[in-house]
């Protein structure tokens, strides 16, 4: 049984947490940026966030494609690939959260707006990381109003 298991992992080298377009890969780089920013050391926790943003985003185009390529063919390869898509793209978003934090702590608002413009349009401004952006445009003066808004008693 552990050799099989072994075999198994060495022919499905992709699935590996090393592998570099993998899910796992990514959310170590992101772990890797949050020692970063906790050591200080911003400038490596921006490089690891923006690698981990580029391969959660390659990563969840390609399962994207998968679905539309089993849609209708094979339900169950369609339904994976979809959580697989909804997954990458979740944690690219919150990579892209913390790349704008970041650049707040580095006094570069100006280049948080555009990742919190996208996790906005990624999220949705009625999800909870969608909500956070926002307040993070609202903070730095970008826009104007809050969100949602206050609503007067």
């Amino acid at each position: 049984p552990g050799s099989e298991t072994t075999s198994t992992t060495a022919l499905r080298p992709l699935g590996q947490a090393d592998s570099p377009i993998g899910i796992a890969a990514s959310a170590q780089l992101i772990e890797a940026a949050d020692q970063n920013v906790a050591a200080q050391d911003l400038d490596q926790a921006i490089a690891n966030l923006r690698t981990a943003r580029e391969q959660l985003n390659q990563v969840s185009g390609y399962y994207q494609t998968l679905v539309s390529v089993f849609s209708g063919i094979e339900t169950r390869v369609a339904d994976e690939a979809r959580g697989l898509a909804l997954e990458a793209a979740q944690l690219r978003d919150t990579a892209t959260y913390q790349q704008a934090l970041v650049h707040r702590a580095q006094n570069t608002p100006e280049l948080a707006v555009p990742l919190l413009v996208q996790i906005l349009q990624s999220q949705n401004p009625t999800r909870e990381l969608g909500q956070q952006a926002y307040q993070q445009l609202f903070e730095i003066g970008f826009v104007e109003l809050p969100y949602p808004a206050a609503t007067a008693e």
